[in-house]
C-alpha cells in the first residue's frame, strides 16, 4: 500500500477542527473499540490459560518425554497429583536470574546505544533511522533500525564463546530452560503492567491510545499505540524484535549442542530446524525497515498480547521442533530431508517475494512493474484524527492478486516443513502449524476489519476484485 498526505491550507484545516469529533469514529482504524461478548470471553481464556499452555507444552517434554497426553492419563487415573508434577519442575534460581538480566539489559543496550553500521556497506539492506506508517492520530514516528547488528553482534560472541572463550556451555539455555521461563513471565507481566499504568497517566501520544473501558480488554491488547520512553525505545519494536526472536536462533542452537552432547552427534532434522528457521529469522532482520509496515506495528497497541507473547509465548512455543528433537533425535532419509527442506525454501520464497511485490509497490507508489507489466491496483482513502486525509493504493497484481493475504500462505508453507522434520511420533512439535494457521486466520480477519473500518467503500471494491484470503479458489 502507497500513501501519500493531502496537503491543506491552515486556514481550512482551522475550519475542519470543530468536525474533527465528529470524523474521530471514522479515524479509529487499528485496535477494536467496541469489546463484543466473544472478544471477552476469547481475551478472559487467554489471560487464565496462556501462561498454563505454555507451562505444560515445557513440562510434558521435561517430565514425559514430550508426551502431551501422558500427563493427563496420570493425573485423570490418580497415578500423579498437580503437586506431584509441580514438585518435580525446576523453580526460579539466581543463576536463571541473573542470564536472563544480562540478556535483556545486552539487548536494550545494543538497541538504544548502538547506531546502526550494517547499512553502511551491506548493499540492498536499509537500516538506520527510518520512518513507520502514519498512525491513526496522524503521527509518523522515527526508529533506528538495527536489529540485523544486533543479531550479528549476539551471534558473533556466541560462537566466540563456543569455540574459543568458554566462558559458558553451548547447552546453557537448554540447562535453564525452566528456570528462564519464569524469569520470561515476570518481565513479560511487569513490561504489560508498566505500558498499562503509563497509557492512563503519561502516554507518548494521548490521541493514539484507545480506551474501551473494560479493563481485561485494554490489558490484553493494549491502551498506548507507540508507548516509548526517550526519542528511540520504542517498546513495540523491540519486544516484536529483539529480546524473543533474537534469542530464537540461539535457543535453536543450544538444542543442537545438547542433542550433540547426549548423542554424539546432531541430526540431520536438527539441522533443517535449525536452517529454515534461521533463513526466517535473518529475513526478519533484513527486512526490519519492511516490518514497520506490517499489521505488529501499524495497527496493534502494545498490551499484554504483545508484551507477554513476546517474552513468552514466541520464544518458548516458536521453538518446540528443536526441544522436541533434544529428547526425540530424528533421522530423516535423504529423500525426506530434500522434500522438507524444498517444502521450506518454496515457503520462503512465496513469503518473500509476495512480500517482496507490496513494499516495492508502496516504494515506487505503483511506479513499478510486477510479473513484467505494471501493477493494477485500487485508489482509496482515509482520514485521520486530526482530519488529514491521505490516499493510498490497493495491489490487484502479482501474488496480491491470486488472494489478499498470499504472504501468509507461504508462511504456513515454511511452518509445516518444520513439525515434518520431526516425525509422526509424538503431535508436540505440530502445535506450531496448529497455532499459526488459527494465528493467521484471526490476523487475516482482524486485519480486513481494520481496513473495512479505515477506507469504507474502497475496501469493498479491493475485496470484490481480490476475492480470497489465503488459498486462491478456496478461502
Amino acid at each position: 500500500m502507497a500513501a501519500r498526505q493531502e496537503k491543506k491550507p491552515s486556514e481550512e484545516r482551522k475550519h475542519k477542527s470543530t468536525q474533527n469529533d465528529t470524523r474521530r469514529s471514522q479515524a479509529q482504524w487499528g485496535r477494536a473499540w467496541e469489546v463484543d461478548w466473544f472478544s471477552l470471553a476469547s481475551i478472559l481464556f487467554l489471560l487464565m490459560f496462556a501462561p498454563l499452555i505454555v507451562y505444560y507444552f515445557i513440562m510434558s517434554c521435561d517430565q514425559y518425554q514430550c508426551s502431551l497426553i501422558d500427563p493427563l492419563t496420570d493425573l485423570l487415573t490418580g497415578n500423579k497429583h498437580l503437586s506431584d508434577i509441580w514438585n518435580k519442575t525446576p523453580i526460579l534460581t539466581y543463576r536463571a536470574a541473573g542470564i536472563y538480566t544480562l540478556w535483556v539489559t545486552f539487548q536494550v543496550a545494543l538497541y538504544v546505544f548502538v547506531p546502526d553500521f550494517c547499512h553502511k556497506f551491506l548493499p540492498g539492506y536499509v537500516g538506520g533511522v527510518q520512518e513507520g506508517a502514519v498512525t491513526p492520530a496522524g503521527v509518523v514516528n522515527k526508529y533506528e533500525i538495527n536489529g540485523l547488528q544486533a543479531w550479528i553482534i549476539t551471534h558473533v560472541l556466541w560462537f566466540a564463546n563456543a569455540f574459543y572463550f568458554h566462558w559458558f556451555s553451548p547447552t546453557i539455555i537448554f540447562d535453564n530452560w525452566i528456570p528462564l521461563l519464569w524469569c520470561a513471565n515476570i518481565l513479560g507481566y511487569v513490561v504489560s503492567t508498566f505500558a498499562m499504568i503509563k497509557g492512563y497517566f503519561f502516554p507518548t501520544n494521548a490521541k493514539d491510545c484507545k480506551f474501551t473501558g473494560n479493563f481485561f480488554y485494554d490489558y490484553m491488547m493494549g491502551i498506548e499505540f507507540n508507548p516509548r520512553i526517550g526519542k528511540w525505545f520504542d517498546f513495540k519494536l523491540f519486544f516484536n524484535g529483539r529480546p524473543g526472536i533474537v534469542a530464537w536462533t540461539l535457543i535453536n542452537f543450544s538444542y543442537a549442542a545438547k542433542q550433540q552432547e547426549l548423542y554424539g552427534q546432531v541430526t540431520n532434522s536438527m539441522i533443517l530446524v535449525n536452517v529454515l528457521q534461521g533463513i526466517y529469522v535473518l529475513d526478519f532482520f533484513w527486512n526490519e525497515a519492511w516490518y514497520l509496515k506490517t499489521i505488529d506495528i501499524c495497527h496493534d497497541h502494545f498490551g499484554w498480547y504483545l508484551g507477554w507473547g513476546d517474552c513468552v509465548w514466541l520464544p518458548y512455543l516458536y521453538t518446540l521442533q528443536g526441544l522436541y528433537l533434544v529428547y526425540h533425535p530424528v533421522q530423516l532419509c535423504t529423500a525426506n530431508a530434500l522434500g522438507i527442506l524444498i517444502l521450506g525454501l518454496i515457503g520462503y520464497y512465496i513469503f518473500r517475494i509476495t512480500n517482496h511485490q507490496k513494499d516495492l509497490f508502496r516504494r515506487t507508489n505503483g511506479n513499478c512493474k510486477i510479473w513484467g507489466k505494471k501493477p493494477e491496483y485500487i485508489e482509496c482513502s482515509y482520514t485521520s484524527v486530526d482530519g488529514t486525509k491521505y490516499h493510498s493504493k490497493l495491489m490487484t497484481s502479482g501474488f496480491w492478486g491470486w488472494a489478499r493475504h498470499f504472504n501468509y500462505t507461504g508462511d504456513l508453507m515454511g511452518s509445516l516443513a518444520y513439525c515434518l522434520a520431526c516425525g509422526f511420533e509424538h503431535i508436540l512439535p505440530y502445535f506450531y502449524i496448529v497455532y499459526m494457521t488459527i494465528l493467521l486466520t484471526h490476523r487475516c480477519i482482524r486485519d480486513e476489519h481494520r481496513c473495512s473500518s479505515k477506507y469504507g467503500r474502497d475496501w469493498e471494491r479491493y475485496t470484490a476484485a481480490v476475492p480470497y484470503r489465503l488459498l486462491p479458489g478456496l478461502f
